[in-house]
């Protein structure tokens, strides 16, 4: 015997019942012995709850919802069975509709409905469903029997959700199969009846339950749950689009995933099986040639993941009860229980820290004022005394569970899972571990709930792919680029290092662009033009923040103060940040001291390396040393790519004016190229660099001489200077023949020593290793105690689109690891 169960999902529509007949025509004729319970319509059983209550409260428009009731029903039987079948089987589908009317009014007149009436009402959901599906199961030439579920399974009359008493139940079944052998059993899911005939259901996921009764009594060779997934997903696709079919489960890890909110299992129904050892598959209906979930006692664990599933509820509170009084005292634990027991209160977690100070459970949000009010009129007395704290209730909560059985005895997987949380800004309120090892439960905020679920399984399932959501302000030439780079190395990213890059946020000074699940970024420039969203760094942050995507990083290219302005924003809710925009680290002291000390408070990253240098390894390479404990002790560099590129190239036969057009052609100065020129850049990056050794400095304390006289730098227009400095070119042509003159060259040097810092230009010989230097390269020259007699010199490129870009590309990567 085969024991098969389709859901209301399954048999929402005509279609989809015939979709079912299909299923089940062939194993039958092939010599398959099966039973088949099926669930109401989908939406019936709200619906006659809704009818019920409206009954209940005189309210007549329950009429027109059993008038709905009725004709769906009615039209399901005439389009499965044709109108002969149908006018042969409508009397006593009317008559069971009949008593459904007579029903409803006796609660619309008595202005009451009780649990027991409310049963009766529901069971008429399975009774018509069931009918019409045997029948057209008969029209089918199946062999088939419609059978009322509560003439073989009997409970108690707890109502709502009655306990079945297994000796009755299993007897009557056993009997009634030996008397009708060789016949397809259509039975009601959901309903029962206790010894004396009233009406009973069997509570949450009571079609599943009266499925698990049935195999159980029959000793069932397999139990078959189909619904509208396949099989048993490592977490909720609705709220993780990567989760993916387990082909296996234990019992025990089904148990568990059922418990904490898995929807396609209930605990009831593994029950009967798990006491039988009956294997469960979960099937899709709408894909019937998958396979499907196995659920058993002996499945191969061998190749598993460490964890099999992670699910979660919502709407938890957690209740803390705390106070010397409960500290070494028997028997508190017992008062606080049975109080909780008396309310009828379920308890979904429970912690206590060793010390045995405090003891915190949670609950459902809509239990937690009851539940409340039960334990402290249980401690009345130790209140009053000041023995116990009054109850706090923290609202707003979710539970979180890791379940699989491969993680007992597996070292690192609470560390791995915790750490993930904890470098996303997750913080965990309450943790609960089996001594099993079975199951890791612990309580978040409710708004990091999709941020937690999505990073655990990338985290455990994802081949430890790590999935990156990156938000980009600024998308000219530098951050155009980084897009480019992003997409001719996203595959090597994936295949090479598990990195899996998202990008979630597009924006430019006029439109902005957002996709939580990522924007393709095939033509992203035309989707960014089209798009009706108005940029606004400010919405931009507040949409970023609120979709709280795990592993986000947010990058800006600009040169704006505005969005500079919003970096502590992001840090506060522990979101990385990388730039390329030197204003927050060049600007007021204390703006980039908080910056550094939010970054530390809330472990994240704040990485700022192509604020001097490009792409050049200087900012890391500072830190590293001064984390190993030597000391900066001088720093000389050209460190402007644009200016060392003019001056690197100015010789005789070369003006200057016309080595500052084909700078700015090359994109290697600012769109106004005094900002180079005037040693306003380098000032910046100066001030970096000193800061970076330790010492409080701003842009007032660096001396600058600037390469430009004041006139040219009063000139109001960028067209304007250009053609004014054609003028110019004598002046700077005597310059640089003055310095040849004495074997030199000239260089436009930045130095920063013992908390000062100078800008000007300078004539070195060949014995100054900026004496060799050419096209745009940067030369840093570090003096340290260690390096003292010998300094530590980095060069290369300072400038331009793609070298910069890639530098904001390893700050990125350097924030993944």
């Amino acid at each position: 015997m085969k024991v098969l169960k389709f859901g209301g999902s399954s048999v929402g529509t005509p279609e989809r019942i015939k979709g079912i007949i299909s299923i089940l025509k062939p194993r039958i004729n092939s010599g398959e012995e099966l039973t088949v319970v099926f669930s109401a319509f989908s939406g019936v059983t709200d619906s006659l709850i809704e009818m019920s209550f409206l009954a209940a409260n005189a309210d007549l428009t329950y009429t027109a919802k059993l008038n709905e009731f009725i004709q769906r029903h009615k039209n399901a039987a005439l389009e499965l069975l044709g109108k002969e079948r149908f006018d042969k089987i409508s009397n006593e589908l009317t008559e069971n509709h009949d008593q459904l009317r007579n029903l409803l009014n006796g609660i619309y007149l008595v202005r009451e409905i009780t649990p027991r009436t409310l049963d009766y009402v529901l069971s008429f959901g399975e009774r018509s469903s069931n009918f019409i599906i045997a029948e057209a199961l008969k029209l089918s030439d199946i062999k088939a029997e419609y059978l009322d579920a509560r003439k073989i399974i009997k409970t108690n009359k707890e109502f709502g959700s009655a306990k079945v008493n297994f000796n009755v139940t299993d007897h009557l079944i056993q009997e009634h199969y030996k008397n009708n052998t060789g016949i397809v059993q259509i039975v009601t899911g959901f309903i029962a009846a206790d010894v004396g005939g009233l009406t009973t259901t069997l509570g949450r996921g009571g079609s599943d339950y009266t499925a698990a009764i049935i195999a159980s009594a029959l000793n069932a060779e397999v139990l078959e749950i189909w619904t509208d997934v396949d099989g048993v997903l490592t977490c909720d696709p609705r709220k993780v689009k990567k989760a993916f079919t387990l082909p296996t489960l234990s019992y025990a890890e089904a148990m568990e995933m059922s418990h904490f909110g898995a929807k396609v299992i209930y605990p009831p129904t593994i029950q009967p099986a798990f006491r039988k050892g009956i294997p469960i598959y979960i099937k899709n209906t709408f894909n019937p040639d998958f396979v499907g979930t196995l659920i058993a006692n002996d499945v191969n664990q061998e190749n598993d993941k460490t964890i099999k599933g992670i699910t979660s509820l919502n709407n938890i509170a957690l209740l803390r009860i705390q106070g010397s009084g409960i500290i070494g005292v028997p028997g508190v634990s017992a008062r606080l229980f049975g109080a909780l027991g008396s309310g009828k209160i379920n308890v979904i977690l429970i912690t206590q820290a060793s010390s045995e100070h405090s003891i915190c459970i949670a609950v459902s949000e809509k239990e937690a004022i009851t539940a409340k009010e039960n334990i402290e009129a249980e401690f009345q007395k130790e209140l009053d005394e000041g023995l116990i704290d009054p109850v706090l209730i923290e609202n707003n909560l979710c539970v979180i569970a890791v379940v699989g059985e491969m993680m007992r005895n597996t070292p690192g997987v609470a560390g791995k899972l915790f750490e993930a949380l904890g470098s996303n800004g997750i913080n965990v309120t309450a943790i609960a571990q089996g001594s099993s090892e079975l199951n890791i439960s612990f309580v978040i905020n409710k708004k990091d709930e999709l941020k937690a679920l999505n990073l655990i399984h990338d985290s455990f399932f994802l081949s430890d792919n790590r999935r990156i959501h990156l938000f980009i302000v600024g998308v000219g030439l530098i951050g155009g680029t980084l897009i480019d780079q992003i997409i001719q190395q996203k595959q090597q990213l994936i295949d090479q290092y598990k990195i899996e890059i998202q990008v979630a946020g597009l924006s430019n000074s006029r439109k902005m662009l957002m996709d939580a699940n990522g924007i393709d970024l095939e033509n992203w420039r035309d989707k960014l033009l089209s798009s009706e969203t108005t940029a606004d760094v400010n919405i931009f942050i507040d949409n970023m923040i609120n979709e709280n995507l795990s592993n986000t990083i947010f990058i800006d290219n600009t040169a704006n103060e505005d969005v500079a302005k919003v970096y502590a924003r992001v840090l506060e809710n522990s979101i990385s940040v990388v730039i390329s925009n030197k204003v927050a680290t060049s600007g007021p002291l204390d703006v980039y001291k908080k910056l550094k000390q939010l970054a530390s408070q809330k472990n994240v990253q704040f990485r700022y390396e192509t604020n001097v240098g490009a792409g050049l390894p200087l900012i890391s390479t500072l830190q590293n040393l001064i984390a190993s404990g030597d000391r900066i002790l001088k720093i000389e560099a050209v460190m402007s790519g644009s200016v060392s590129y003019i001056f690197n190239n100015f010789d005789v036969d070369k003006k200057f004016s016309d080595l500052v057009i084909d700078a700015k052609e090359k994109g290697f100065t600012e769109p106004d190229p005094r900002e180079d020129l005037s040693g306003a850049d380098v000032r910046r990056k100066v001030v970096i660099l000193a800061r970076e050794c330790g010492h409080d400095i701003s842009t007032t304390d660096v001396e600058l001489v600037s390469v430009l006289p004041d006139a040219l730098m009063k000139i109001p227009s960028v067209d304007a200077f250009m053609k004014e400095l054609i003028n110019y070119d004598d002046y700077f042509t005597k310059m640089n023949e003055e310095a040849k003159s004495q074997g030199k060259v000239l260089r436009f040097i930045g130095t920063t020593e013992n908390g000062k810092a100078k800008v000007k230009v300078e004539a070195v010989d060949q014995s100054n290793p900026f004496y060799s230097l050419q096209g745009s390269d940067n030369m840093f020259v570090i003096t340290t105690q260690r390096y003292h007699v010998r300094p530590i010199i980095i060069r290369g490129p300072g400038a331009g689109a793609e070298v910069t870009a890639a530098g904001v590309f390893a700050d990125v990567l350097s924030v993944v690891n």
